[in-house]
């Protein structure tokens, strides 16, 4: 019988006498029985009993599938699949399943890259255990355990700092999100910890992500994924090791295709609503949606803007003067540029190159950024309109900074990390796309746009460039992000009071 959503794209194979001598069904009765929906969504109403869908209710009877002697086919398993696909009800109902119904003394836990990422699955259990009068008669609660004093078993959750893990002995293991690991070390620990147990079992539930890690090596999410192929294919003979991913079948299918959203997403259109996907196809930079929505594996590094997207912006005007703006400045003393940008604060804000210093191709290595011709057009522009604030990263440019400040002109320090300049990179695109904003057709602006890559990491997508060295510039398009996101803060979310007509 053909069940939507399954198999998966790549399925490591099982064999259907193992499926069948499996818990799998076990596992879906308990987790249909005694589980509840934790929040309002999709899949049901708050403290509605949990309905599996016939694709988990499959995942589940591969995963947990049993050998002819009746050990558990698998010790560790990879889960593939797009956000919003219900993966921290499953895993947390896993953790349940393990916890109540493992060996006496067993330990269950739930590991990610941050403490807050693990604490998903686990508070997800825990509410669970709460909703349901018969898990919470058995079940002690603590902030970061739960506890069944009656076969001393425990379950808990455990962030990335792997050194602190040694002496544990677990026998089953939640990854959430494994393409946060920094690197392998946890995943390492943790089944180096499970080796004395009978029938232990590493479950590593997440979407794609970046491909290298802290270490510039394959990632701990990526290298697993590649060796699931291996196996899934043939190449490699490996029975203990599980993997079920979702992605479509042809990966430069287009992202905005709802074929390609159905093959990434197994509850496409029950767990997670088409329309939800129209819409944030919209929004989110293709690299971004190609990784969290389809469940593709892309280069760190890909292009930022669609071609042709920043034209349809363009509105050949100035900005008038006594208009209240946003200065963003981005500064280098060297072989980078140095730039100047004001962004109209309005309801459609308009971009517009106020200066921008590079190094002319002829000049050599001992040019400099002159820095009293800096401070000169940052002064000028406050005299030429009503200047909110001057949003700009301290780096090597903190004496130009207090002098400014010094003279009353508003200078707000908008230090480019990733906190900052991920959501601030995302507002940009965004509008972009929308024509949510108005440039004015400056071909400098236009160029350092057009030389701008997207960085994906476990922080999210921003702005970098293309090499290290390289020399092609971005100063400018890096300045109007982070005017543009200050003058769409509402006033009372700025630091100071829009800035009067300086003199």
């Amino acid at each position: 019988m053909r069940v939507d959503g399954w198999p998966a794209r790549w399925l490591t194979p099982v064999p259907a006498a193992d499926v069948r001598r499996g818990d799998g069904r076990h596992c879906a009765e308990f987790i249909e029985t005694l589980c509840k929906v934790t929040k309002d969504s999709v899949a049901g109403a708050s403290g509605s009993p949990i309905v599996l869908r016939g694709w988990q209710r499959s995942l589940l009877g591969h995963l947990l599938a049993r050998r002819p002697d009746g050990r558990l086919r698998h010790r560790q398993a990879l889960i593939g699949v797009g956000r919003k696909n219900g993966k921290s009800a499953l895993g947390a109902g896993l953790a349940l399943y393990g916890l109540v119904l493992g060996p006496d003394g067993g330990e269950v836990y739930s590991c990610a890259g941050e403490k807050e990422q693990a604490r998903i699955v686990f508070g997800t259990a825990r509410r669970m255990v709460e909703l349901e009068p018969e898990l919470a008669d058995v079940c002690k609660l603590y902030r970061d355990a739960i506890e069944i004093p009656g076969t001393g078993s425990v379950y808990r959750a455990l962030s990335a700092e792997a050194f602190s893990k040694e002496g544990l002995n677990p026998h089953q293991v939640i990854f959430d999100e494994v393409h946060v690991q920094p690197n392998r070390e946890l995943w390492d620990v943790m089944a180096l910890a499970s080796g004395a147990r009978v029938e232990p079992l590493m479950v590593g539930v997440t979407t794609a992500g970046v491909k290298t890690d802290s270490t510039g090596q394959d990632s701990l999410c990526y290298s697993m994924y590649q060796y699931g192929k291996r196996v899934a294919a043939g190449e490699v003979d490996d029975p203990a090791f599980f993997m079920a991913w979702w992605e479509p079948r042809d990966p430069t299918s287009d992202h905005r295709d709802p074929e390609t959203w159905r093959e990434a997403n197994p509850g496409h259109g029950d767990l997670v609503s088409a329309e939800d996907f129209a819409s944030s196809v919209l929004r989110t930079p293709e690299a971004e949606f190609r990784t969290k929505r389809c469940n593709q594996w892309v280069s760190t590094a890909t292009a930022w803007l669609p071609a042709g997207a920043w034209p349809t912006c363009t509105e050949e005007r100035p900005i008038p003067e006594l208009a209240e703006v946003v200065l963003g400045f981005d500064g280098s003393f060297s072989n980078d540029s140095t730039a100047l940008v004001a962004v109209e604060v309005g309801e459609t804000p308009h971009i517009d190159v106020v200066e921008c210093w590079e190094r002319p191709p002829e000049a050599g290595n001992d040019w400099r950024v002159p820095i009293e011709a800096v401070e000169a057009a940052i002064r000028a522009a406050c005299r030429r309109w009503q200047v909110r604030e001057i949003v700009c990263d301290p780096f090597r440019w903190a004496r130009t900074y207090q002098v400014l400040e010094g003279e009353g002109l508003p200078v707000v320090e908008f230090p480019q990390s990733p906190q900052r300049m991920v959501p601030a990179t995302q507002r940009f695109y965004e509008a972009v796309l929308n024509q949510a904003l108005t440039h004015s057709g400056d071909p400098r602006l236009a160029r350092h746009v057009d030389n701008c890559v997207i960085k994906t990491d476990q922080r999210g997508p921003r702005l970098v460039k293309d090499a290290k060295n390289s020399p092609r510039k971005i100063d400018l398009a890096v300045a109007a992000v982070m005017a543009f996101w200050r003058a769409c803060a509402p006033v009372e979310q700025t630091s100071i009071e829009p800035f009067a007509v300086w003199a």
